[in-house]
């Protein structure tokens, strides 16, 4: 599994590679997940058309990387204050045993407040792998 902010995928990239490289040594689908409110925003007006571009997203990164892909779009009333428990739902309704994602340096703040890595980590028993952007 891939979490995905599709508004900033140009900083996802290292991480979307891994994944794809991992997908393809290990024949494994990578399931695209992308956390959206339901109130209209810039990628879409609705969470309907979110989906639809998630679901574009993980069939341009299959056609590109030649790998198997899917996309789950998952709702939330805020995203950015349930990413972490609507990222541990996401792994439990795909079944993921891997999760590759993109993470920053750490800074003060992240000795306050866990990581979004670090929960997915300690809430499920997927491993996590963490990818320096």
């Amino acid at each position: 599994m891939v979490p995905v902010d599709l508004a900033h995928v140009e900083k996802l990239q290292r991480a979307l590679d891994t994944a794809a490289n991992l997908s393809k040594l290990y024949n494994a689908p990578v399931a695209y997940v992308g956390v959206t409110a339901a109130a209209p925003g810039p990628l879409g007006h609705n969470a309907a058309e979110y989906a639809a571009r998630l679901e574009a997203f993980a069939k341009d990164q299959g056609a590109r990387h030649g790998i198997s892909t899917q996309s789950k779009s998952v709702v939330s009333h805020d995203p950015a204050v349930d990413l972490s428990d609507a990222l541990v739902e996401a792994v439990k309704t795909t079944g993921s045993d891997l999760v590759v994602m993109a993470t920053h340096i750490p800074n003060v703040v992240d000795h306050i407040w866990p990581s979004n890595g670090g929960r997915l980590a300690t809430h499920t028993n997927a491993s996590v792998f963490l990818v320096r952007s």
